[in-house]
C-alpha cells in the first residue's frame, strides 16, 4: 500500500493497481505519469511515491537535483509551500494546473519546460500518411515494402511467445548504436510486457525479427503513448513502416498518439517535427531559484 505523505516508498510492481487507479482518476495525458514510465525509469530518477490528499505524489532526483510531481489535483497551499521548500523544483506541471497554481502561489514563476513537451500526432494521419507533407514518409514505407516484398514482411502481436524476438532486435539495436541508451528500461519493458499492460507489434522480414514497438493507452482515454520503438537500421524504411503499421493497429476511438519528449536533443526534435505534430502536451516547472519562502 502507498504510505501517506510525508512517508514515501520506492516504485514497485506491487503498487501498480493502487497507483494506476490514482493516475486514472487524474485523467492525465502526460506519459511521464503512467505507471509503466514510473516503474521502468525508477532507477534512473530514483522515483518514490506517496499518497497525498487521495492523490499520487512522486519524488525523484535528476542531475543532482531533487524534484516532486503531482499528476492529480493540486493540494492545499500550505503543503505546496512545504514541498517547494523541501525540493529543488516542481516537475511535470500541466497546463490545467497552471491557473490553479497562479491562484494559490501568485508570487511563483512558472517556466515552460520545452525539452519535456510531449509530441501529439493525429492517429489517423500517422496511419494514412496523407498529402504532400507526408510524401517522404510514404516513399520510405513504399521502398521498404518493395525492397523486401509484401509476401516476405510479417507483423505479429507482441506477446510472451515472441518476446524473445523483440529482445533480439533490442540487442542488435544496442550493438549497432555502440551505446546503451535506454536499453535497460526497454529490456524491462519486454520482460514485464503483460504485467505493465503494454500492447505492441513485432516485425519480421522472412523469419528474421527486424523491429518492434510497445505502448499503452493513457489515462485521458483518447491518447496512446508509444514508449519504445526499436529496429535494425540496415533495413531502410523500417522505422517509418513500424510507425504507420502500429498507428493502423491502435483502436480508432484513440484520436492522438503521444510520442513523448525530445529531451532537448536537436536531432530527435527535428525527427519528431517531420511527422507534423498537431499539438504538444505542454509541461511546466517551478525551479529552485523561485522556491517559496
Amino acid at each position: 500500500m502507498l504510505p501517506i505523505y510525508p512517508n514515501f516508498i520506492p516504485v514497485s510492481l506491487d503498487l501498480r493497481e493502487q497507483a494506476q487507479n490514482l493516475i486514472l482518476k487524474a485523467k492525465t495525458s502526460i506519459t511521464i505519469f503512467s505507471f509503466a514510465n514510473l516503474y521502468l525509469f525508477r532507477n534512473k530518477y530514483n522515483f518514490k511515491v506517496a499518497l497525498l490528499e487521495n492523490n499520487l505524489l512522486i519524488t525523484g532526483t535528476h542531475k543532482g537535483k531533487t524534484f516532486f510531481s503531482i499528476p492529480g489535483k493540486i493540494p492545499q497551499k500550505e503543503i505546496l509551500t512545504e514541498l517547494l521548500r523541501k525540493y529543488d523544483y516542481w516537475r511535470g506541471i500541466s497546463e490545467e494546473q497552471v491557473a490553479k497554481i497562479n491562484t494559490l502561489l501568485p508570487s511563483e514563476t512558472i517556466n515552460e519546460d520545452r525539452d519535456n513537451f510531449e509530441y501529439l500526432y493525429l492517429r489517423a494521419e500517422l496511419a494514412e500518411l496523407p498529402g504532400k507533407s507526408f510524401q517522404k514518409k510514404r516513399n520510405l514505407v513504399n521502398a521498404f515494402i518493395k525492397t523486401y516484398s509484401p509476401q516476405n514482411i510479417e507483423k505479429k502481436i507482441l506477446n510472451k511467445k515472441n518476446i524473445k524476438d523483440a529482445l533480439r532486435v533490442l540487442d542488435k539495436w544496442k550493438q549497432d548504436k555502440g551505446a546503451k541508451g535506454d536499453y535497460d528500461s526497454a529490456k524491462e519493458a519486454l520482460d514485464f510486457h503483460e504485467a505493465l499492460g503494454f500492447s505492441g507489434l513485432v516485425f519480421y522480414v522472412g523469419s528474421v525479427p527486424v523491429g518492434y514497438c510497445q505502448g499503452e493507452a493513457l489515462a485521458d482515454g483518447k491518447s496512446f503513448a508509444v514508449h519504445f520503438e526499436k529496429a535494425i537500421d540496415e533495413y531502410k524504411g523500417i522505422y517509418q513502416y513500424i510507425n504507420q503499421e502500429f498507428a493502423k493497429k491502435i483502436p480508432e476511438d484513440i484520436t492522438h498518439i503521444n510520442r513523448e519528449q525530445d529531451l532537448g536533443d536537436k536531432g530527435l526534435r527535428q525527427a519528431k517535427m517531420t511527422y507534423r505534430p498537431v499539438d504538444f502536451v505542454k509541461l511546466f516547472s517551478i525551479s529552485a531559484s523561485t522556491k517559496a519562502g
